[in-house]
């Protein structure tokens, strides 16, 4: 069976899951960047926060993706097999790129730009929204940029636990020793993760041109 074939065969069965990837990505970045963006801002005023909250998003970067998807299955609430323990490990793995981007974009703004801005009556607050996150923008997008990729590429270890998505066609093909039913679900993915890439590499350039 050839890949080709294989893709005629499935492929409303493919277009299915590659949507269900696309959720679980979607709804995870979400809410990553929800709380992520809102927490680096945080670190910026409050500098003894951040050594604690980057030290365990490191921690959680660093445990290989189908332990953390074991290890949250029996924790109550956000445990269990399905699409929610799953959305839950993928936050996980967008958090670290999005936190470190976003406090490194915030901190990183010109100390002569500041020093105006207070000049001309700015408080911290004004600074932060007005000053601050402008000028950092194209940074924070960078570390979304990262975690998009990271995320679409950790997704295919969420069929593991019965989430679906691109991932249950290269489990069914490893089970199978198939490398064209590992390659319905390996090439999707892959192109999914590229195209992200592409799209917002073109909004951080934008941003950065502006």
């Amino acid at each position: 069976m050839t890949f080709w074939s294989f893709f005629a065969d499935h492929r409303a069965e493919i277009l299915a899951e590659t949507l269900n990837h696309l959720a679980l990505v979607a709804i995870a970045m979400v809410i990553a960047i929800l709380i992520g963006v809102p927490l680096g801002m945080a670190l910026v005023r409050r500098r003894a926060l951040r050594a604690a909250a980057l030290g365990i998003a490191n921690v959680f970067q660093t445990i290989p993706s189908l332990a953390l998807f074991g290890f949250l299955i029996p924790i109550p609430l956000i445990g269990g097999i399905g699409r929610r323990t799953a959305i839950v490990a993928l936050v996980v793995y967008a958090l670290l790129p999005i936190l470190r981007n976003t406090y490194v974009g915030l901190a990183g703004v010109d100390p002569a730009v500041l020093e105006a801005a207070e000049a001309m009556g700015m408080t911290d607050r004004q600074i932060l929204w007005r000053v601050r996150l402008p000028l950092s923008l194209s940074v924070i997008l960078a570390g979304i940029r990262t975690a998009t990729v990271i995320t679409v590429g950790v997704a295919t270890i969420a069929a593991a636990i019965g989430a679906g998505g691109l991932g249950s066609f290269i489990f069914r093909g490893v089970a199978l020793v198939s490398n064209a039913v590992i390659l319905a679900g390996a090439i999707p993915a892959a192109l999914l993760a590229l195209s992200a890439d592409l799209a917002l590499g073109w909004a951080e350039r934008r941003l950065k041109v502006i």
